[in-house]
Protein backbone atom coordinates (compact mmCIF):
# COMPACT_ATOMS: atom_id res chain seq x y z
CA UNK A 1 0.00 0.00 0.00
CA UNK A 2 1.07 3.32 -0.56
CA UNK A 3 1.71 5.73 1.67
CA UNK A 4 -0.68 8.86 -0.31
CA UNK A 5 0.99 11.55 2.64
CA UNK A 6 5.01 10.69 2.02
CA UNK A 7 7.00 13.12 -0.14
CA UNK A 8 7.31 11.30 -3.37
CA UNK A 9 10.10 12.48 -5.83
CA UNK A 10 12.03 10.98 -8.97
CA UNK A 11 15.29 10.91 -10.44
CA UNK A 12 15.84 11.46 -14.02
CA UNK A 13 19.76 11.28 -16.02
CA UNK A 14 20.63 12.46 -19.19
CA UNK A 15 24.30 11.04 -20.57
CA UNK A 16 24.52 14.04 -23.12
CA UNK A 17 27.75 14.45 -25.73
CA UNK A 18 29.10 16.68 -23.84
CA UNK A 19 28.22 16.41 -19.81
CA UNK A 20 26.20 14.28 -17.43
CA UNK A 21 23.20 16.08 -16.56
CA UNK A 22 20.49 15.26 -13.31
CA UNK A 23 16.84 16.33 -12.27
CA UNK A 24 14.70 15.54 -9.05
CA UNK A 25 10.95 16.60 -9.55
CA UNK A 26 8.24 15.92 -7.55
CA UNK A 27 4.52 14.02 -8.13
CA UNK A 28 3.82 17.25 -9.31
CA UNK A 29 6.24 17.01 -11.69
CA UNK A 30 7.95 20.12 -10.24
CA UNK A 31 11.81 20.70 -10.60
CA UNK A 32 13.20 20.25 -6.88
CA UNK A 33 17.00 20.32 -7.87
CA UNK A 34 19.28 19.75 -10.36
CA UNK A 35 23.15 18.77 -11.29
CA UNK A 36 25.32 17.91 -13.90
CA UNK A 37 28.89 17.84 -14.87
CA UNK A 38 30.89 18.96 -17.97
CA UNK A 39 33.21 16.27 -18.96
CA UNK A 40 36.10 18.35 -20.18
CA UNK A 41 36.27 20.59 -17.90
CA UNK A 42 34.82 18.69 -14.67
CA UNK A 43 37.04 15.60 -15.89
CA UNK A 44 39.98 16.90 -17.59
CA UNK A 45 41.94 13.58 -17.03
CA UNK A 46 40.20 11.55 -19.35
CA UNK A 47 41.51 14.70 -22.37
CA UNK A 48 38.01 14.97 -24.59
CA UNK A 49 37.38 17.86 -26.74
CA UNK A 50 33.90 18.37 -26.61
CA UNK A 51 33.11 15.13 -24.45
CA UNK A 52 34.71 12.56 -27.41
CA UNK A 53 38.40 11.38 -28.37
CA UNK A 54 38.94 11.56 -32.53
CA UNK A 55 40.91 9.45 -34.43
CA UNK A 56 42.82 9.74 -37.69
CA UNK A 57 39.98 8.40 -40.31
CA UNK A 58 36.98 9.35 -38.99
CA UNK A 59 36.88 7.28 -35.50
CA UNK A 60 34.95 9.28 -32.70
CA UNK A 61 34.73 7.76 -29.23
CA UNK A 62 34.64 8.10 -25.25
CA UNK A 63 36.15 6.10 -22.60
CA UNK A 64 33.01 4.45 -20.64
CA UNK A 65 34.88 5.31 -17.51
CA UNK A 66 34.30 8.96 -18.02
CA UNK A 67 30.23 8.41 -18.07
CA UNK A 68 31.20 6.32 -14.35
CA UNK A 69 32.96 8.68 -13.12
CA UNK A 70 31.14 11.77 -13.89
CA UNK A 71 28.16 9.73 -12.28
CA UNK A 72 29.98 9.52 -8.37
CA UNK A 73 30.66 13.25 -9.04
CA UNK A 74 26.65 14.69 -9.95
CA UNK A 75 25.66 12.10 -7.34
CA UNK A 76 27.26 14.10 -4.83
CA UNK A 77 26.54 17.50 -6.44
CA UNK A 78 22.81 16.36 -5.77
CA UNK A 79 24.09 15.17 -2.20
CA UNK A 80 25.35 19.17 -2.14
CA UNK A 81 22.15 20.17 -3.57
CA UNK A 82 19.86 18.94 -0.65
CA UNK A 83 18.44 15.91 -2.46
CA UNK A 84 16.62 13.57 -0.28
CA UNK A 85 17.34 10.52 -1.70
CA UNK A 86 15.14 8.29 0.33
CA UNK A 87 11.86 9.50 -1.14
CA UNK A 88 12.94 8.71 -4.38
CA UNK A 89 10.51 6.12 -5.75
CA UNK A 90 11.71 5.58 -9.05
CA UNK A 91 14.46 6.98 -11.26
CA UNK A 92 14.92 6.86 -15.47
CA UNK A 93 17.54 8.27 -17.90
CA UNK A 94 18.05 9.17 -21.77
CA UNK A 95 21.22 9.12 -23.53
CA UNK A 96 23.04 9.56 -26.72
CA UNK A 97 21.62 7.59 -29.32
CA UNK A 98 24.02 5.13 -31.26
CA UNK A 99 26.87 4.67 -29.36
CA UNK A 100 27.70 1.48 -27.88
CA UNK A 101 29.66 -0.02 -24.40
CA UNK A 102 31.46 -3.20 -24.54
CA UNK A 103 31.55 -5.17 -21.28
CA UNK A 104 34.35 -7.76 -20.79
CA UNK A 105 33.94 -10.78 -19.19
CA UNK A 106 32.98 -10.98 -15.62
CA UNK A 107 31.49 -7.45 -15.49
CA UNK A 108 28.03 -8.36 -14.87
CA UNK A 109 29.32 -10.86 -11.89
CA UNK A 110 31.31 -7.23 -10.83
CA UNK A 111 28.27 -4.99 -11.16
CA UNK A 112 26.66 -6.98 -8.70
CA UNK A 113 29.38 -7.22 -5.68
CA UNK A 114 30.01 -3.08 -5.75
CA UNK A 115 31.08 -1.98 -1.93
CA UNK A 116 29.59 1.01 -0.89
CA UNK A 117 32.75 2.55 0.77
CA UNK A 118 34.45 3.01 -2.46
CA UNK A 119 33.66 4.67 -6.11
CA UNK A 120 31.89 3.31 -8.68
CA UNK A 121 34.94 4.50 -11.24
CA UNK A 122 37.63 2.69 -9.25
CA UNK A 123 35.62 -0.25 -8.54
CA UNK A 124 34.59 -0.62 -12.63
CA UNK A 125 37.84 0.29 -14.00
CA UNK A 126 38.61 -2.86 -15.81
CA UNK A 127 35.44 -3.96 -16.67
CA UNK A 128 35.56 -2.33 -19.98
CA UNK A 129 36.98 -4.06 -22.90
CA UNK A 130 37.44 -0.50 -25.33
CA UNK A 131 36.37 2.63 -25.53
CA UNK A 132 33.29 3.24 -27.22
CA UNK A 133 31.96 4.26 -30.46
CA UNK A 134 29.70 7.09 -30.39
CA UNK A 135 27.12 8.66 -32.72
CA UNK A 136 29.77 10.99 -34.69
CA UNK A 137 31.86 8.86 -35.93
CA UNK A 138 31.94 8.35 -39.35
CA UNK A 139 34.28 6.01 -40.21
CA UNK A 140 32.03 2.92 -41.40
CA UNK A 141 30.69 3.29 -44.49
CA UNK A 142 31.86 -0.03 -46.11
CA UNK A 143 30.18 -1.30 -43.26
CA UNK A 144 27.11 0.39 -44.00
CA UNK A 145 27.15 -1.06 -47.56
CA UNK A 146 28.03 -4.23 -46.45
CA UNK A 147 24.94 -4.54 -44.14
CA UNK A 148 22.06 -3.17 -46.90
CA UNK A 149 23.53 -5.47 -49.56
CA UNK A 150 23.20 -8.02 -46.91
CA UNK A 151 19.47 -7.50 -46.09
CA UNK A 152 18.25 -6.72 -49.79
CA UNK A 153 19.32 -3.05 -50.22
CA UNK A 154 18.84 0.40 -48.65
CA UNK A 155 14.72 0.49 -49.33
CA UNK A 156 14.49 -3.23 -47.59
CA UNK A 157 16.96 -2.46 -44.59
CA UNK A 158 14.59 0.73 -43.58
CA UNK A 159 11.81 -1.20 -44.25
CA UNK A 160 12.53 -3.52 -41.26
CA UNK A 161 14.90 -1.48 -38.90
CA UNK A 162 12.67 1.88 -39.66
CA UNK A 163 16.17 3.37 -41.31
CA UNK A 164 18.80 2.82 -44.19
CA UNK A 165 21.79 1.94 -42.42
CA UNK A 166 24.18 5.09 -41.38
CA UNK A 167 27.87 5.51 -39.97
CA UNK A 168 26.99 6.22 -36.55
CA UNK A 169 24.08 3.34 -36.26
CA UNK A 170 25.49 0.59 -33.81
CA UNK A 171 25.25 -1.83 -36.13
CA UNK A 172 27.80 -1.12 -38.68
CA UNK A 173 29.93 -0.26 -35.75
CA UNK A 174 29.70 -4.11 -34.04
CA UNK A 175 30.74 -5.00 -37.83
CA UNK A 176 33.39 -2.72 -37.60
CA UNK A 177 34.56 -3.91 -34.54
CA UNK A 178 33.83 -8.14 -35.46
CA UNK A 179 35.82 -7.54 -38.97
CA UNK A 180 39.33 -5.28 -37.63
CA UNK A 181 39.26 -6.09 -34.20
CA UNK A 182 38.16 -9.92 -33.57
CA UNK A 183 40.28 -9.92 -30.40
CA UNK A 184 37.87 -7.59 -28.67
CA UNK A 185 34.52 -8.67 -30.54
CA UNK A 186 35.39 -12.07 -28.82
CA UNK A 187 36.51 -10.73 -25.43
CA UNK A 188 33.45 -8.98 -25.18
CA UNK A 189 31.08 -10.83 -22.62
CA UNK A 190 27.64 -8.09 -23.51
CA UNK A 191 27.32 -5.10 -25.86
CA UNK A 192 25.22 -2.48 -24.15
CA UNK A 193 23.60 1.43 -25.89
CA UNK A 194 25.13 4.28 -23.64
CA UNK A 195 21.47 4.29 -22.71
CA UNK A 196 21.64 0.83 -21.43
CA UNK A 197 24.83 0.68 -19.61
CA UNK A 198 23.76 3.43 -17.64
CA UNK A 199 20.78 1.58 -16.53
CA UNK A 200 23.33 -1.17 -15.38
CA UNK A 201 25.04 0.69 -13.27
CA UNK A 202 21.83 1.23 -11.03
CA UNK A 203 20.48 -2.10 -10.80
CA UNK A 204 23.94 -3.72 -10.56
CA UNK A 205 23.47 -6.13 -13.27
CA UNK A 206 23.48 -5.25 -16.92
CA UNK A 207 20.60 -4.18 -18.00
CA UNK A 208 18.37 -4.87 -21.35
CA UNK A 209 18.26 -2.77 -24.43
CA UNK A 210 14.68 -0.76 -24.67
CA UNK A 211 13.17 -1.18 -27.92
CA UNK A 212 12.72 2.72 -28.63
CA UNK A 213 16.72 3.16 -28.73
CA UNK A 214 17.29 -0.86 -29.66
CA UNK A 215 15.25 0.66 -33.21
CA UNK A 216 18.21 3.19 -33.82
CA UNK A 217 20.80 0.59 -34.57
CA UNK A 218 20.06 -0.96 -37.87
CA UNK A 219 19.57 -4.26 -35.99
CA UNK A 220 15.67 -4.45 -34.80
CA UNK A 221 12.96 -5.75 -36.48
CA UNK A 222 10.06 -2.35 -35.77
CA UNK A 223 7.57 -4.83 -36.59
CA UNK A 224 8.39 -7.95 -34.51
CA UNK A 225 10.29 -6.04 -32.20
CA UNK A 226 12.41 -8.50 -32.33
CA UNK A 227 16.43 -8.43 -33.47
CA UNK A 228 16.81 -9.22 -37.28
CA UNK A 229 18.56 -12.47 -37.71
CA UNK A 230 20.14 -10.73 -41.56
CA UNK A 231 21.37 -7.64 -40.11
CA UNK A 232 22.75 -9.75 -37.28
CA UNK A 233 24.40 -12.00 -39.53
CA UNK A 234 25.95 -9.36 -41.61
CA UNK A 235 26.92 -7.64 -38.44
CA UNK A 236 28.85 -10.18 -36.15
CA UNK A 237 28.74 -14.06 -35.59
CA UNK A 238 26.52 -16.71 -33.80
CA UNK A 239 27.22 -14.85 -30.34
CA UNK A 240 25.75 -11.90 -31.07
CA UNK A 241 22.05 -11.96 -30.16
CA UNK A 242 23.40 -13.34 -26.54
CA UNK A 243 26.04 -10.61 -26.49
CA UNK A 244 23.04 -8.29 -27.27
CA UNK A 245 20.11 -9.90 -25.06
CA UNK A 246 16.79 -9.75 -25.46
CA UNK A 247 15.11 -6.10 -25.56
CA UNK A 248 12.04 -4.86 -23.53
CA UNK A 249 9.67 -2.51 -23.89
CA UNK A 250 10.91 1.06 -22.99
CA UNK A 251 8.12 1.43 -19.79
CA UNK A 252 9.74 -1.83 -18.52
CA UNK A 253 10.81 -2.07 -14.72
CA UNK A 254 13.86 -3.55 -14.92
CA UNK A 255 14.69 -3.76 -11.53
CA UNK A 256 14.64 -2.21 -7.81
CA UNK A 257 18.06 0.06 -7.36
CA UNK A 258 21.18 -2.38 -6.81
CA UNK A 259 22.40 -2.37 -2.41
CA UNK A 260 25.29 0.12 -3.48
CA UNK A 261 22.94 2.70 -4.07
CA UNK A 262 20.88 1.92 -0.83
CA UNK A 263 23.88 1.79 1.42
CA UNK A 264 25.97 4.67 -0.13
CA UNK A 265 23.24 7.14 -0.80
CA UNK A 266 20.46 6.27 1.11
CA UNK A 267 18.11 5.34 -1.28
CA UNK A 268 15.00 3.25 -0.50
CA UNK A 269 15.59 -0.82 -1.21
CA UNK A 270 12.74 -0.84 -3.37
CA UNK A 271 13.37 2.25 -5.64
CA UNK A 272 12.29 1.22 -9.35
CA UNK A 273 14.83 1.55 -12.14
CA UNK A 274 12.87 2.23 -15.47
CA UNK A 275 14.87 1.06 -18.58
CA UNK A 276 16.52 3.66 -19.13
CA UNK A 277 16.25 5.32 -23.15
CA UNK A 278 17.76 7.33 -26.39
CA UNK A 279 18.00 10.72 -25.76
CA UNK A 280 15.45 11.73 -28.66
CA UNK A 281 13.00 9.32 -27.49
CA UNK A 282 12.94 10.27 -23.97
CA UNK A 283 12.51 14.07 -25.54
CA UNK A 284 9.46 12.90 -27.15
CA UNK A 285 8.15 11.63 -23.90
CA UNK A 286 9.28 14.67 -22.37
CA UNK A 287 6.88 17.06 -24.52
CA UNK A 288 4.33 14.89 -24.36
CA UNK A 289 3.98 13.69 -28.24
CA UNK A 290 0.80 11.60 -28.82
CA UNK A 291 -0.03 10.54 -32.32
CA UNK A 292 -0.62 13.07 -34.68
CA UNK A 293 1.51 15.55 -33.03
CA UNK A 294 4.79 16.97 -33.59
CA UNK A 295 7.73 18.08 -31.81
CA UNK A 296 9.71 20.92 -33.20
CA UNK A 297 13.19 21.50 -31.95
CA UNK A 298 14.63 24.61 -33.90
CA UNK A 299 18.12 25.18 -32.98
CA UNK A 300 21.08 24.84 -35.14
CA UNK A 301 19.74 22.19 -36.77
CA UNK A 302 16.11 21.54 -36.89
CA UNK A 303 14.87 18.42 -35.52
CA UNK A 304 11.39 17.04 -35.83
CA UNK A 305 9.97 14.30 -33.47
CA UNK A 306 6.57 12.82 -34.65
CA UNK A 307 3.95 10.31 -32.88
CA UNK A 308 2.83 7.84 -35.29
CA UNK A 309 0.10 4.91 -35.16
CA UNK A 310 2.32 3.40 -38.58
CA UNK A 311 5.77 3.00 -39.29
CA UNK A 312 6.72 4.21 -42.73
CA UNK A 313 9.35 3.36 -44.47
CA UNK A 314 12.07 6.16 -44.67
CA UNK A 315 14.95 6.16 -47.45
CA UNK A 316 15.82 9.53 -45.42
CA UNK A 317 14.84 10.08 -41.92
CA UNK A 318 14.41 7.43 -39.30
CA UNK A 319 11.33 5.98 -37.96
CA UNK A 320 12.12 3.90 -34.09
CA UNK A 321 9.56 2.33 -31.87
CA UNK A 322 7.68 5.03 -29.41
CA UNK A 323 8.81 5.54 -26.17
CA UNK A 324 5.24 6.48 -24.82
CA UNK A 325 1.75 5.65 -26.00
CA UNK A 326 2.18 6.77 -29.53
CA UNK A 327 3.11 2.94 -31.40
CA UNK A 328 5.93 4.68 -33.04
CA UNK A 329 8.05 7.61 -33.68
CA UNK A 330 10.23 9.71 -36.16
CA UNK A 331 13.06 11.25 -36.34
CA UNK A 332 13.87 13.68 -38.94
CA UNK A 333 16.79 15.97 -38.49
CA UNK A 334 17.49 19.09 -41.01
CA UNK A 335 20.69 20.61 -41.53
CA UNK A 336 20.10 23.61 -42.29
CA UNK A 337 18.42 25.46 -39.41
CA UNK A 338 18.95 28.67 -37.19
CA UNK A 339 22.46 28.72 -38.71
CA UNK A 340 21.00 28.85 -42.42
CA UNK A 341 18.17 31.31 -41.24
CA UNK A 342 21.08 33.99 -39.88
CA UNK A 343 23.25 33.93 -42.62
CA UNK A 344 20.44 34.59 -44.93
CA UNK A 345 18.92 37.34 -42.78
CA UNK A 346 22.18 38.97 -42.70
CA UNK A 347 22.53 38.48 -46.61
CA UNK A 348 19.16 39.83 -46.84
CA UNK A 349 18.54 42.91 -44.21
CA UNK A 350 21.77 43.33 -41.98
CA UNK A 351 22.13 41.39 -38.58
CA UNK A 352 19.02 42.11 -37.80
CA UNK A 353 15.68 40.35 -36.86
CA UNK A 354 13.04 43.10 -36.72
CA UNK A 355 14.45 44.26 -39.58
CA UNK A 356 14.11 40.44 -41.16
CA UNK A 357 10.23 40.58 -39.71
CA UNK A 358 9.46 43.72 -41.52
CA UNK A 359 10.66 42.38 -44.92
CA UNK A 360 8.23 39.51 -43.81
CA UNK A 361 5.22 41.84 -43.34
CA UNK A 362 5.60 43.19 -46.37
CA UNK A 363 4.76 39.65 -48.23
CA UNK A 364 1.58 37.96 -48.43
CA UNK A 365 1.01 34.32 -47.37
CA UNK A 366 1.82 32.45 -50.62
CA UNK A 367 4.64 34.89 -51.75
CA UNK A 368 2.99 35.41 -54.85
CA UNK A 369 4.30 31.86 -55.65
CA UNK A 370 7.45 32.67 -55.62
CA UNK A 371 9.46 29.38 -53.63
CA UNK A 372 13.03 29.05 -52.98
CA UNK A 373 15.52 26.11 -50.97
CA UNK A 374 18.34 27.32 -48.99
CA UNK A 375 21.08 25.02 -47.97
CA UNK A 376 24.07 27.04 -47.10
CA UNK A 377 25.77 23.56 -46.03
CA UNK A 378 25.31 20.34 -47.28
CA UNK A 379 21.31 18.72 -46.42
CA UNK A 380 21.23 15.51 -44.83
CA UNK A 381 17.41 15.38 -45.61
CA UNK A 382 17.70 15.32 -48.59
CA UNK A 383 21.06 14.22 -49.25
CA UNK A 384 22.01 17.33 -51.16
CA UNK A 385 25.33 19.49 -51.81
CA UNK A 386 25.13 23.23 -50.30
CA UNK A 387 22.73 25.17 -52.89
CA UNK A 388 20.14 28.31 -53.25
CA UNK A 389 17.81 27.98 -55.86
CA UNK A 390 14.86 29.86 -56.60
CA UNK A 391 11.81 29.76 -58.79
CA UNK A 392 8.91 32.20 -59.29
CA UNK A 393 5.40 31.36 -59.70
CA UNK A 394 5.88 29.79 -63.06
CA UNK A 395 8.50 27.60 -61.91
CA UNK A 396 11.46 29.16 -63.53
CA UNK A 397 14.87 30.48 -61.78
CA UNK A 398 14.68 34.22 -60.46
CA UNK A 399 16.49 36.34 -58.35
CA UNK A 400 12.93 38.22 -56.47
CA UNK A 401 13.01 41.28 -54.15
CA UNK A 402 14.63 40.71 -51.10
CA UNK A 403 11.15 40.44 -49.07
CA UNK A 404 10.21 37.30 -51.16
CA UNK A 405 13.45 35.60 -50.62
CA UNK A 406 12.75 35.99 -47.04
CA UNK A 407 9.46 34.37 -47.17
CA UNK A 408 10.88 31.81 -49.39
CA UNK A 409 13.47 31.16 -47.17
CA UNK A 410 11.13 30.15 -44.22
CA UNK A 411 8.21 28.40 -46.09
CA UNK A 412 10.58 26.54 -48.34
CA UNK A 413 11.76 25.32 -44.52
CA UNK A 414 8.32 24.58 -43.42
CA UNK A 415 7.44 23.15 -46.71
CA UNK A 416 10.32 20.48 -46.43
CA UNK A 417 9.21 19.84 -42.59
CA UNK A 418 6.14 18.85 -43.94
CA UNK A 419 6.72 16.96 -46.73
CA UNK A 420 9.44 14.94 -44.91
CA UNK A 421 7.23 14.19 -41.96
CA UNK A 422 3.82 12.74 -44.51
CA UNK A 423 6.78 10.65 -46.15
CA UNK A 424 7.26 9.12 -42.90
CA UNK A 425 3.70 7.99 -42.03
CA UNK A 426 2.09 11.58 -40.03
CA UNK A 427 -0.72 11.72 -40.97
CA UNK A 428 -2.49 14.91 -39.58
CA UNK A 429 -6.02 15.52 -37.51
CA UNK A 430 -8.00 17.91 -36.22
CA UNK A 431 -6.47 17.17 -32.81
CA UNK A 432 -2.92 17.59 -34.24
CA UNK A 433 -0.64 20.22 -32.51
CA UNK A 434 2.96 21.14 -32.88
CA UNK A 435 5.03 21.46 -29.48
CA UNK A 436 7.74 23.99 -30.87
CA UNK A 437 11.41 23.99 -28.72
CA UNK A 438 14.95 25.62 -29.02
CA UNK A 439 16.25 29.09 -29.37
CA UNK A 440 13.99 29.91 -32.11
CA UNK A 441 10.98 28.98 -30.99
CA UNK A 442 10.45 32.83 -29.72
CA UNK A 443 10.50 33.50 -32.99
CA UNK A 444 6.21 34.14 -34.20
CA UNK A 445 6.65 35.04 -37.57
CA UNK A 446 8.06 31.90 -37.94
CA UNK A 447 6.17 29.99 -36.04
CA UNK A 448 3.17 31.41 -37.52
CA UNK A 449 4.56 29.88 -41.02
CA UNK A 450 4.83 26.24 -39.47
CA UNK A 451 1.33 26.72 -37.84
CA UNK A 452 -0.22 27.81 -42.02
CA UNK A 453 1.71 24.99 -43.77
CA UNK A 454 0.91 22.51 -41.69
CA UNK A 455 -2.48 23.61 -41.09
CA UNK A 456 -1.83 22.59 -37.30
CA UNK A 457 -2.06 24.93 -34.43
CA UNK A 458 1.62 25.29 -32.95
CA UNK A 459 2.47 25.67 -28.95
CA UNK A 460 5.37 26.15 -26.90
CA UNK A 461 5.93 24.69 -23.52
CA UNK A 462 5.77 26.29 -20.32
CA UNK A 463 8.64 23.83 -18.19
CA UNK A 464 11.91 22.58 -18.53
CA UNK A 465 14.17 23.30 -21.82
CA UNK A 466 16.16 19.63 -21.78
CA UNK A 467 13.08 17.74 -22.51
CA UNK A 468 15.33 14.72 -22.49
CA UNK A 469 16.60 15.34 -19.15
CA UNK A 470 12.83 15.78 -17.95
CA UNK A 471 11.23 13.56 -19.97
CA UNK A 472 13.48 10.37 -17.96
CA UNK A 473 12.27 12.15 -14.84
CA UNK A 474 8.58 11.94 -16.54
CA UNK A 475 8.87 8.42 -17.35
CA UNK A 476 9.98 7.22 -14.29
CA UNK A 477 6.87 8.51 -12.90
CA UNK A 478 5.03 7.50 -15.14
CA UNK A 479 6.18 4.06 -15.05
CA UNK A 480 6.11 3.65 -11.90
CA UNK A 481 2.44 5.12 -11.07
CA UNK A 482 1.20 2.58 -13.42
CA UNK A 483 2.99 0.10 -11.31
CA UNK A 484 1.73 1.11 -8.23
CA UNK A 485 -1.51 2.24 -9.49
CA UNK A 486 -0.81 5.29 -8.46
CA UNK A 487 -2.42 8.62 -9.69
CA UNK A 488 0.24 11.52 -9.91
CA UNK A 489 -1.81 14.90 -10.13
CA UNK A 490 1.30 16.74 -12.53
CA UNK A 491 0.64 14.24 -15.79
CA UNK A 492 -0.03 16.58 -17.77
CA UNK A 493 2.94 19.12 -19.52
CA UNK A 494 1.27 22.94 -19.55
CA UNK A 495 2.25 24.35 -23.26
CA UNK A 496 1.25 27.60 -24.40
CA UNK A 497 -0.81 28.02 -27.30
CA UNK A 498 1.01 30.84 -30.11
CA UNK A 499 0.25 30.47 -33.66
CA UNK A 500 -3.01 29.10 -35.42
CA UNK A 501 -3.39 28.43 -38.90
CA UNK A 502 -5.80 31.17 -40.60
CA UNK A 503 -8.76 29.53 -42.17
CA UNK A 504 -7.45 29.52 -45.76
CA UNK A 505 -3.94 28.10 -45.15
CA UNK A 506 -4.93 24.71 -47.04
CA UNK A 507 -6.07 26.33 -50.21
CA UNK A 508 -2.37 28.33 -50.10
CA UNK A 509 -0.04 25.48 -49.07
CA UNK A 510 -1.13 22.28 -50.35
CA UNK A 511 -0.30 23.18 -54.21
CA UNK A 512 2.87 24.74 -52.69
CA UNK A 513 3.85 21.47 -51.31
CA UNK A 514 3.27 19.52 -54.74
CA UNK A 515 5.58 22.01 -56.23
CA UNK A 516 7.98 21.76 -53.48
CA UNK A 517 8.19 17.70 -53.66
CA UNK A 518 8.90 18.56 -57.49
CA UNK A 519 11.76 21.14 -56.66
CA UNK A 520 12.99 18.11 -54.35
CA UNK A 521 12.97 16.21 -56.95
CA UNK A 522 15.48 17.41 -59.10
CA UNK A 523 17.50 18.81 -56.77
CA UNK A 524 21.58 17.44 -57.58
CA UNK A 525 22.15 14.04 -54.68
CA UNK A 526 24.71 13.39 -52.59
CA UNK A 527 26.41 10.22 -52.35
Amino acid sequence: MIDETRKKTFLGFDFSTQRLKAIVIDDKYEIQQEADVEFDVDLPEFRTAGGVLRGEHGEVTAPPLLWVKALDMVLDRLVVAGVDFSTVEALSGAAQQHGSVWWAKGAEAKLASLTPDGFLHTQLATVFVCDSPVWMDSSTTADCKALEEAVGGPEELAKITGSRAYERFTGPQIRKMYKSKPRVYGATEKISLISSFACSLFVGKIAPIDLSDGSGMNLLDIHTMKWCDKALEACGDETLKQKLGEPVPSASVVGSISPYFVQRYGFKPDCKVVAFTGDNCSALAGLRLRSGWVGLSLGTSDTLLLGLEEPGAPVAGHVLVGPTSAPYMALLCFANGSLTRQAERDRLCGPSWQAFDELLRSTVRGNMGYMGIYYNTAEILPRAPSLRVVQDSAGRPCNPAPQFEARALLEGQALSARAHSEDVGLALERSSRIVATGGASVNTSLLQIFADVFNTPVYVQDQHANAALLGAAMRAAEVWAQETNTQLSGSEVTVSPVAKPYPDAEKIYSPMLQRYRKMLEELPKLN
